[in-house]
């Protein structure tokens, strides 16, 4: 089963997964980070990121698992790996050829029919996941998304929102597996709110549809969620890097 968290970079989608399925008791799969272990293993074997051909016999063959914080390809540790700016920068080139969402759609419909994820991602209640029993579409305006990513990176705010508003638009127009909300999804505009609220409302959604029962938990396991957003694709904060969570 899977409650399917979508949304553009910087709504916060991530760290709302992450911290959701801390407190149901499910696990996170983020569908990003199996777009970056396909370009890591391209990168390995010399595969061109743009090369479609060869591509998608690569990502079919791939085992990819989540273990906690832990992404693991092949079994192997890759979590660090696989957020390095070359690797990052690859991703985005490989997750736009129709061979690889195919392969890597096929193995998230795996990983959900065998366990209970909370899915984030840009079709995981559209195309990989259409029948989940919680969709959640998460906004954020196109200032404050520029805002957060320019927080964590450090880059200039005006330069940040120039890069997003392409990538909207690129994610918004491709073919297979385009940037929409699913027309039963619950549509959550994050701006202004923090994340113990977005976290709070999408765990009562949870609850209102019995997917969980409450005794899993509140608002997500300080020891793996922070008390504030985090920009997609950025590494998780260290327990000893955050700022103490009132739930501690």
């Amino acid at each position: 089963m899977v409650i399917a968290i979508d949304g553009p970079a910087g709504a916060g989608k991530s760290t709302v997964a992450r911290a959701v399925a801390a407190a149901l008791g499910f696990t996170y799969l983020d569908s990003g980070a199996m777009y970056r272990s396909v370009a890591l293993a391209a990168r390995e074997v010399g595969v061109d990121a743009d090369d479609g051909v060869a591509l998608g016999p690569l990502a079919a063959g791939l085992e990819i698992d989540f273990d906690g914080r832990r992404v693991l390809l092949g079994g192997r540790d890759v979590t660090d790996a696989i957020r390095r700016p070359e690797v990052s920068a690859d991703a985005s080139r490989v997750s736009v050829h129709p061979v690889v969402r195919e392969a890597m759609v096929a193995r998230q419909r795996a990983l959900i029919e065998a366990a209970d994820y909370v899915a984030e991602g840009r079709d995981i209640g559209t195309v990989v996941s259409p029948d989940a029993p919680l969709k959640v579409f998460l906004t954020a305006s196109d200032e404050e998304r520029a805002r957060r990513r320019a927080a964590e990176t450090g880059e200039d705010i005006a330069a940040v929102l120039a890069a997003q508003l392409q990538r909207d638009a690129r994610d918004s127009e491709r073919e297979h597996g385009a940037l929409r909300p699913a027309d039963d999804a619950v549509e959550l505009d994050t701006t202004g709110l923090s994340l113990e609220e977005v976290v709070a409302r999408v765990v009562g959604l949870a609850h209102e549809r019995r997917l969980a029962p409450r005794s899993k938990g509140d608002s997500g396991d300080p020891e793996r969620t922070s008390p504030q957003f985090v920009s997609e694709g950025s590494p998780e904060p260290s327990p000893s890097q955050r700022p103490p969570s009132e739930h501690q």
